[in-house]
């Protein structure tokens, strides 16, 4: 994977130095320091991959489902094999508690696997018959070369979760994970060989946005774009790829409500609201960010929200009662403090958090910040309204079903909420008059890998999951049969 500290990028089956024989710094979040060396790219290392990549589709793309399904269903046992090794390095590389790493990330890559590896063998399509003459049938094809980026806060979680789909599909794939959080997917490349996935079938490039993943985007031998990360980012993702008409799935960000009504199960809910709130340091697009509690409920909830925050340990990621690591970077501690600044500003009140825990020496220089409660903040304000992405979230009180459907519907994102009641018809009235792409009804982050999952707004486009990856990973053809 690595000459001394230098992660390379991975290109038919060959780890290879940029062209530009230039490394960015990678940092390590709990302690401020680097840790190693990153491929800077550019668009000469993208070209080189996808043409290994185009050269391996000619041969994977006419593989039988079994043969790939085997080869997956490998490659998800030699991940559970190295789950250790896997989740130390990406709490290492990303910030997280190594036990979240390896629950939930490293649990949801092997899941993601083994799932499409079942579904390429259990599909079907559709056949019509028109006539005494003639019917229709549907063949799928995999689109091509897919170009695949993937943000920092779950990195093999969400970069897997294009990869399976992908290559069940009879695809090959050129991916760019981010620069922040790159070392499990250089060694996932190292599994691929044993697996059996044939050479250039898999190709990771490492470095920026602005010149690795603007160079895949804009592509024009790769017909497919899978791209997860900020919203802005996401616009430039559209135009730059506008030219060459290319199938689209954007995942973008969330400023997703928590909507708590005075009748729910009020333990269940307050445990639950602490994980949506701040697990992961928050950085999680489906985070529970905005709280609305029925005013009967609101001011009993916060004592207990605060109570409950105050018991969480902010500190070293690998210790087992750590439940917060520090945040990805430097720029994001000071872009999410600064948030925390403009709520001051802008009439808030600090109830919990806000500031820099203290903690051992060395981790003096890591970016961690305590949790944070803001109250008091007007529905316009820019805390209420702009994705923070951090463990910031506000609480704010609502009195009828109509005001907290208004305040919930009224940023521009639309990717998730939660609902808390013991009332059927509040539930499914609330439910169907969010515009979110996705409703949890007394939960939070259930995931069910056969379910549509995307956002409406500017928290996405389109829809990948079962089926909806099928359809995004494959053309489709309609063949009309007559007999003579």
């Amino acid at each position: 994977m690595m000459t001394t500290t230098k992660v390379l990028n991975f290109i038919d089956g060959q780890w290879l130095a940029p062209k530009s024989n230039e490394y960015l710094e990678n940092f390590n979040p709990a302690t401020g320091e680097v840790f190693s060396l990153l491929a800077d790219s550019d668009h000469r290392d993208i070209d080189q991959a996808v043409e290994a990549a185009q050269k391996a589709f000619k041969s994977w793309s006419k593989t039988s489902p079994e043969d790939r399904s085997q080869k997956l269903y490998k490659l998800a046992d030699l991940i559970e094999k190295n789950i250790d090794d896997f989740a130390k390095l990406e709490s290492k590389d990303q910030g997280k508690p190594w036990y979240i790493a390896k629950q939930m990330d490293m649990a949801r890559v092997i899941k993601s696997f083994r799932f499409f590896a079942g579904a390429i063998l259990h599909s079907e399509n559709e056949c019509n018959v028109m006539d005494a003459e003639s019917m229709n049938y549907v063949l799928r094809k995999p689109v091509g070369v897919a170009g695949l980026i993937s943000p920092w806060n779950l990195p093999l979680y969400l970069l897997t979760w294009k990869i399976a789909p992908a290559l069940a599909f009879g695809n090959t794939v050129v991916c760019k994970p981010s620069e922040f959080t790159s070392m499990t997917a250089a060694k996932f490349c190292e599994l691929l060989a044993e697996a059996g996935i044939p050479n250039g079938v898999v190709n990771m490039i490492f470095g920026t946005g602005a010149k690795a993943g603007d160079a895949l985007v804009k592509h024009p031998k790769v017909p497919l774009i899978s791209f997860t990360g900020g919203s802005e980012t996401g616009k430039k993702v559209i135009q730059s790829s506008a030219e060459h008409f290319k199938k689209l799935s954007l995942e973008l960000g969330g400023k997703n409500p928590n909507i708590i009504f005075a009748d729910c199960d009020y333990k269940k809910m307050l445990a639950t609201t602490l994980r949506s709130s701040f697990l992961n340091q928050g950085e999680i697009c489906l985070c529970g960010s905005r709280i609305y509690v029925e005013e009967s409920l609101y001011e009993k909830f916060l004592q207990d929200f605060v109570r409950e925050i105050k018991e969480l340990k902010v500190g070293d990621p690998s210790q087992k009662d750590t439940f917060m690591g520090p945040l990805i970077s430097a720029q994001h501690l000071e872009k999410v403090q600064s948030m925390i600044n403009t709520a001051r500003d802008e009439g808030g009140k600090i109830l919990m958090g806000g500031g820099r825990p203290e903690l051992a020496a060395q981790f003096s220089k890591g970016y961690f910040l305590e949790p944070t409660v803001i109250v008091g903040l007007a529905e316009n304000s820019t805390c209420m309204q702009r994705e923070i992405f951090g463990p910031v979230v506000t609480v704010s009180s609502f009195k009828t079903l109509d005001e907290v459907i208004e305040k919930a519907n009224g940023v521009s994102y639309g990717l998730s909420a939660s609902v808390w009641t013991s009332n059927l018809n509040t539930a499914q009235t609330v439910a169907k008059n969010l515009d979110v792409g996705t409703v949890w009804i007394n939960s939070w982050m259930k995931r069910d890998l056969r379910v549509p999952f995307g956002g409406m707004k500017a928290s996405g486009l389109g829809r990948e999951g079962g089926r909806h990856s099928m359809d995004f990973y494959t053309e489709m053809v309609n063949v009309c049969l007559t007999t003579t």
